[in-house]
């Protein structure tokens, strides 16, 4: 298989809606989902969008995804690419889409002089974190991820006076 990766046009948002609805449900997740195919496209076709999006296309099929993001390192001082997603249907893993994806992403980084291409794996994906140091990814043990959402971020930007301006 060789897949052609492209950017997502409005018309592959339902498979890549149907991509990231299967990774939830891989993820043991697969009711986390609250994104409709329609905030997607919001998302991602917005007039500057602040996420984008790759598919990967084979016989005229999307048969995997990557939504990723502008990042920046301050010590570096320079942007890089946060992957969000990455999803590859079952029947076309090992086939070489996500390593395909991967590509794609990693080439902008270098076309655009971008330092880092950063993402999160869950701790028990043994496969993905074997595929992703086979391509010399390493992980970043040091570091844990934090996050602030629900309840706990309505009651921190409601206290007191959160303008930031």
């Amino acid at each position: 298989m060789s897949p052609t990766v492209r950017p997502a046009r409005p018309d592959d948002i339902p498979a890549v809606h149907r991509l990231v609805r299967a990774l939830a449900a891989y993820e043991r997740e697969p009711d986390a989902v609250e994104a409709s195919a329609d905030d997607l496209v919001a998302a991602l076709f917005a007039p500057h969008p602040l996420v984008h999006c790759l598919v990967a296309e084979h016989e005229g099929a999307v048969v995997g995804t990557a939504v990723w993001f502008v990042s920046f390192s301050t010590w570096r001082g320079r942007h890089g690419i946060w992957l969000e997603d990455l999803v590859v249907d079952e029947a076309a893993r090992g086939q070489g889409v996500g390593r395909a994806l991967l590509q794609a992403l990693a080439a902008e980084c270098v076309r655009r002089g971008w330092t880092r291409l950063e993402w999160s794996v869950l701790d028990w994906n043994t496969p993905a974190q074997g595929f992703y140091r086979a391509l010399g990814a390493a992980t970043q043990d040091e570091w844990t991820t934090w996050r602030l959402d629900g309840d706990a971020l309505a009651a921190l930007g409601t206290a007191g006076d959160a303008r930031t301006g």
